[in-house]
Formats: C-alpha cells, structure tokens, sequence
C-alpha cells in the first residue's frame, strides 16, 4: 500500500499496513513480540521505544543512518519532510534507487514512514552512531596522505591527546578550544593541523580518519554514502577449493594430535575450568603446534564435544582429585568417520561458538593471560559476526579474494553502529581462523564454506573437493616412505601402525623404524603380513634393508610370550626364562615359576609388558589360545556431559506463528474500537453478576462481546469473541482471531461489552 502524505503518528501507519507487511516488520524487530502487544497501538508504542529503535538499527548501513542524521536536521521528528527535499540534501552522493532501499529499510523497521512525505520516530537519531549533523562539516581534505604527513609533524604531547581521544571518545572538552587561546597550546597546533576540528568555544572532536591512523585501521571517508570497492584478486574456484582442501585435512591431523596428547596424558583443569598455560605449552610441545593453533583447536574439540573436563577413566597415575581435560567417548566415532564427517563437525561447531579464541594469551583486565576454555573468552556476538564477515566474501562471489583491510573497510560501511567489532585486528583473526578450518582459502570463500553458511550440504561440499584416497606408497631406501596423497582409510590405518610420520601436507612422509614395526608385530601382524603389506602397496621396489629389518625384528619378537592368569609368561627356551627370573623385571613383577617354560605373575599383563619392554626384552601378548592380542591403550576418556548453553539465542517466532500474532492485533485493535462507543458493564470493569448477565445476554440474542481477560500468567488481553456456552466456571466462545472456539475462565474475566 502506497500514501502521499506520511500519517501523523506511527499507530496510524502500521495500521494501514497489510498483514504481511506486518509479519515482516515483526521479524525484523522481534523484540516487539515478548509478550505479545494486544493492539497495535501498543505494538507502535514500544516500536518508539529507544532501546528497541538502537536494536533494529545495528544491521543498518551508512547510507540508511546518514538518511536518519539528515531527516533529524531536517526536524522530521516533529514536521514532515518531503522526500524531494531529502533528494536535494543528499545531492547525488547516493543514486536514487540507492536510497531508495535505504528508505525501505528504514520503513520495514517502522524507523521512518511515509512516501512522498517521511515522518521519522522521535528516537530514531539516537540510533546514528556519531554526531547528528558531521555531514555538513565533513572535511574531504583528510587523505590518506594528507593525515599520515599531518600525524608524523606533530610533537609527543601532542600525539598522546589524539591517542586518547582515539582510544574512548573522539569528542573531548578543553578551554584550549577558546579563541584567543594561546597557539602555541597543543590543542590549538592541532586544530591548525586538522588534526582536531573544533565544535565550540569547549568542545573539539577527531575526525574519524585520523582515529582510524591512529588505530592502525584502514582509512576511509565516513560520510561516503557508497560503499568502498575493494581491490579483489580472481582466483579459480578449483584453486580455492584445493586450498581449502589442504587446510582441512591438516586441520583434521592437528586435532587428532591434540586428542592422542590429551588421551596419554589428561590436562589438569583451572579451577576456573580453563586449560592452563603450562598445560597448553605441553600440547604445543607435543604435537608440534604453535600456541595460537592449539588455542584455537581445543575450543574447537571442546565445542564439538570430543574433549571435555571432568573425571577420567583411567585416572592419571598422579591424580589430584580434580577434573580434567580429556577426550570423551564421543572421539572414538569421530576418528573412525570419513575425513569430511571430521570437518563438518569442527566447522560447524566453530561458526556457532560463542567465543572468540583469539583473544587467547592476551592480557585481561588484571594483566593475566587470557587461558584457553575460560569464561575470558566468551563471546556471544562471535557467531553473528563470523557470519557477517563471511557474507561479506560471499557477495563478492566465487574465487574473489580481498585483504583483512578491505573486509574491515567494507564492514565498517556496512554495519557502522558494530564497526569496533570489525576492526582490523578481529576481522584478521576471524578470517584466520575459518582459512585454519578450510571455510576461507586463498582470501575468498570456499563451496563447503559457503554451503555450511547458507545451510547446505556442507559435508558433501568438502567430500567433492577433497582429493580422492590413494592405496599406493613409495617406499624409498633410508628406510623412509612417502604417501603422495591421503590414503584409504584402511591402508592408513596400518601404514600409521607400522611407521611414524615425519612430515605432513599435500604429501605425508613416513619412518620405519624397529620400534614402529615392533608396534605392529605387537598388535598381531606376522612377519609374512608386513612384506605383503609393502609389496603390495609400494609402487617403488621395496628397499632389501627393510626386509632385513622386518625378519630380525620378527625374529627376535615373540620368543617371549605373556599372558593373563592374573599374567602368565612362557618360554620355549627353558635358559631364556631362567634368565628373566634372575633379572630385576622378576622381582618387580614377582614372578614365580610352574615350569621350565612358564611362570606367573599377579601384575596386569599390560603393566608385565611395559616392565619385560623396559629391560630390553621384546615379548609378545597373547590370549588363552596363543593368539597375539593388540594391547594398545586408547588414553583416558571422560563422558561426553550435555552442557546447557549459558548464553542461549533467543526464540525466533516463526512466520505462522507471527500471523497468528497479526491477526490478534486486528481483533484486539477492533475490540479496542468497540469498547470505546459502547457501554460496558460498570463503566471500567465488571463485576461478577454484570458479566455474567450481560454474557446470557450475547448468548441469547447471537451478538458478539468484548472481553479483557487476564490469563494465568497475568498477561491482560483485549478480544472479540462470539459466545457460545457457559457453565462451569467457564465460557465458551468462537474467537475470530484464532479460528477456534476456546475456553475461558469467568474470574479472569475483567470486562465485557456488547459489539454493535
């Protein structure tokens, strides 16, 4: 629906809307809905409303708030502007339609109405976020240049006002403003510089590009009314893909290396609840890592749910009684799934983390670092921004890269009442952390980062994109062996069983070394599985120096046998076990011998392997029939807890559930209308005999009535309903509104009036 003239006040104009025009405005202003208005007039009254007005503006852009800033000068808050004039004030900075959907921004917001003539809310300008009226005296002569030369003339004193300023806000009060005022003062050499631009005979402000140097962000022109154009770099989206690709599978061997660190040796957790210093030097140690990688990488684990604080099971040797960090039984899922199940399940869980982990090792209010896992690093805006700042790469479309400082040049244009959040440094650490998870690569986004952003099939985006498992090796002849790609999940298994990695990436190289063949020998695998397993595999002949490795090692392997009785050890040679009884390891296991070939002991057998492994013997596990069992531990693992999220998203009513909401405006704006030009009961409220002869009345004669009702939460509604029935306690009515005919109880019944 289209007017000429802008309504007097803004009950008047969300009236004449249409329902649907009403949904929409209620789903960008959700706030307005709890609980629900009864009539419109209501909804209009808290619309106006200063604290929701700055909540709806938050997604505004530049164009649309400077539209609020030149309406508020205009004085549209109290008399109507004509939309010609507002065309002549913005005197082509902005294209017509540009203002156009700024206008309708602002209209499905219920900030402004109006078409020809525009009306704004009276606190609408509170939403602008700088001075009402810095469009008129904006200084275009602040280049980059310009305040770069300006800035490096300028003495120490001087420098330190203008951080200040830059630091809290750029509006500051000083007599130094006043003219007369010696020149030689700094606020004054400022003021000359157009470092400072003056207000009043007490009041200087910083221009915003200077705050932006001194800052260290890029500098921009705040009273552009269009967008900056970054400067992109095309790439394929095969290059991108490929490079997300990359980072995925390294992000998804990282994680793994965390897991196996926290599964040998649980983290001792804070009494806060984080993951201490110390304990995250041990991990960086460990795995190979840098700090900033693994900060990030256990809040990811954390929020994916495949480590947790608790107790574990088995407990640490050196247990303290407190709770720590260590997998949960969830991981084992997690290992045994496909590589883009893995990264599914740490990218989603990023873009919906309510932290922000780079501020890890940074200093708090106290000088402390900020710990990984700690309440320091909650953020319940992270996930908004996360996804703004990546739509921002998806709007630029496939393949096109842009730096940090253009996002956050862009960003600040588009979301100026959020532009500290997306300053440099958090926009460059947001960006690092989805390029870390494959989201971003190369500086633009990635198919699985924007199928995970818009709510697509964001595994099967990464599947397609991953390079297809390889079941091939190289094997060369320092004993090392090179994996050219990622290989299938069975033969990686036994290649990680059988050698050590060295070095990862496109190309993952290998070590064979006694111990890591021991390792499989100990698992079950015979002499004659290793050579097929290379021969096999190995598209390069195999080295004769392995094979002489595997049959000494296998040679050697497995002359001693342990087993359960609570252990056992066997021996074929009566001289070899003869002389592990007359060691030290006999002693310490108390060993006792039943015949030339066996002896038992009360130990776990994993503990008389560690101990007979120790004393440069090499036995072999086996069960009762004399099979060799895999002893390998899995590491320590704590429940998997169901937290409840401490800063939960509000409930966002559905557009049914909106309609429904729309429709009970209408009925209780008609029952209001009703009820002002015909009599009620007792004038104000009823008591309880006029209500109900006046309710036999209606039912008698068919007539619908206006009722106030206070339901059982207290919330006090107004309605017109067609009685029904009544008895009981309880009248039964048909309510427009809903459709339905429902129950209502006569005590909460305030006041009833016939419809004419």
């Amino acid at each position: 629906m289209t007017d000429k003239a802008a309504p007097p006040d803004l009950a008047t104009w969300l009236e004449s809307r249409s329902d649907s025009e009403l949904v929409g405005f209620l789903t960008l202003r959700p706030d307005l809905t709890v609980p629900p208005p009864s009539t419109i007039g209501v909804l209009a009254g808290r619309a106006e409303q200063r604290a929701s007005i700055l909540r709806s503006a938050d997604s505004l852009d530049t164009l649309a708030l400077t539209i609020l800033e030149l309406l508020s000068i205009e004085g549209a808050g109290d008399l109507p502007v004509t939309r010609a004039r507002l065309d002549d004030v913005i005197d082509k900075r902005a294209t017509a339609k540009a203002v156009d959907r700024a206008l309708t921004a602002l209209r499905e917001r219920a900030l402004v109405w109006g078409t020809r003539t525009l009306r704004m809310a009276p606190a609408a300008p509170d939403a602008v976020p700088w001075r009402i009226g810095r469009i008129l005296d904006a200084d275009d002569s602040l280049t980059p240049e310009r305040v770069t030369e300006a800035l490096a003339g300028i003495e120490s004193s001087e420098r330190g006002l203008l951080d200040t300023l830059a630091r809290s806000s750029p509006v500051g009060r000083t007599r130094d403003a006043a003219p007369g005022t010696s020149p030689d003062r700094p606020v004054q050499k400022l003021l000359r510089a157009g470092l400072l631009t003056w207000l009043d005979e007490q009041t200087v402000e910083l221009p915003h590009q200077v705050g932006q140097a001194l800052r260290g962000e890029p500098i921009s022109d705040p009273t552009s009314l269009t967008p900056p154009k970054p400067a992109t770099t095309k790439y394929t989206a095969a290059d991108v893909d490929a490079a997300a690709a990359g980072e995925s599978l390294e992000l998804i061997r990282h994680c793994a290396a965390i897991i196996e660190s926290l599964a040998v040796a649980p983290a001792p957790a804070l009494k806060a609840g984080g993951l201490g210093i110390r304990e995250l030097k041990r991990i960086t140690k460990a795995t190979g890592l840098d700090e900033n990688q693994v900060g990030l990488l256990v809040e990811l684990l954390a929020a994916a749910g495949l480590i947790s604080s608790g107790t574990p099971d088995p407990l640490p040797s050196n247990d303290s009684g407190d709770d720590y960090w260590a997998p949960t039984s969830a991981v084992d899922a997690w290992t045994t799934a496909t590589p883009a199940a893995r990264w599914h399940a740490l990218a989603s869980a990023w873009l919906d983390l309510q932290r922000a982990p780079w501020l890890i090792g940074m200093r708090d209010s106290n000088d402390k670092p900020v710990a990984a896992l700690s309440e320091e690093v909650r953020s319940p805006a992270a996930p908004r921004d996360r996804r703004t700042i990546l739509e921002y790469l998806a709007d630029l479309g496939a393949g096109n890269s842009v730096t940090p400082a253009d996002v956050s040049r862009g960003l600040g244009w588009r979301r100026p009442r959020a532009a500290a959040r997306f300053a440099m440094r958090p926009t460059q650490k947001m960006i690092d952390e989805a390029t870390t998870l494959g989201i971003v690569a190369r500086g633009a986004l990635s198919s699985p980062g924007k199928a995970l952003l818009h709510g697509g099939d964001a595994e099967a985006a990464m599947r397609s994109v991953l390079p297809k498992p390889i079941d091939y090796i190289l094997l060369q002849a320092d004993l090392t062996l090179v994996a050219p790609g990622p290989l299938e999940p069975d033969l990686n298994d036994r290649i990680e069983l059988v050698a050590d990695v060295e070095s990862a990436g496109a190309a993952t190289m290998y070590r064979i070394t006694e111990d890591s063949l021991r390792r499989a020998l100990d698992v079950g695998m015979s002499a004659a599985e290793l050579h097929s397993l290379f021969t096999t595999h190995s598209r390069t002949p195999v080295p004769q120096g392995l094979s002489y490795l595997i049959d000494d090692v296998a040679r050697r392997h497995g002359r001693l046998r342990a087993g359960v009785a609570s252990s056992f050890v066997r021996c074929e040679d009566p001289a070899l076990l003869a002389e592990v009884l007359a060691s030290p390891a006999s002693e310490q296991l108390a060993l006792r011998a039943l015949a030339p070939t066996v002896a038992i002991s009360q130990a776990p057998l994993a503990e008389v392997m560690n101990v007979l492994t120790a004393a440069g013997l090499a036995p072999a596990g086996e069960d009762s029939n004399g099979a060799i069992v895999d002893l390998r531990s899995r590491g320590a693992r704590v429940p998997v807890r169901r937290t409840r999220a401490q800063f939960r998203s509000p409930a966002v009513p559905t557009d049914e559930q909106l309609a429904r909401l729309v429709t009970e405006l209408r009925a209780g704006e008609r029952a209001s209308r009703a009820s002002g030009h015909t009599v009620r009961s007792d004038g104000t409220r009823a008591t309880g005999t006029a209500t109900l002869a006046l309710l036999q009345t209606a039912l008698q004669v068919r007539r619908s009535v206006t009722i106030g009702y206070v339901d059982a939460q207290g919330t006090a509604s107004r309605r017109v309903v067609d009685p029904v029935a009544m008895g009981g306690g309880l009248l039964e009515a048909f309510d427009p509104a809903t459709g339905e005919v429902r129950r209502f109880t006569l005590h909460r019944i305030t006041s009833v009036a016939l419809v004419d």
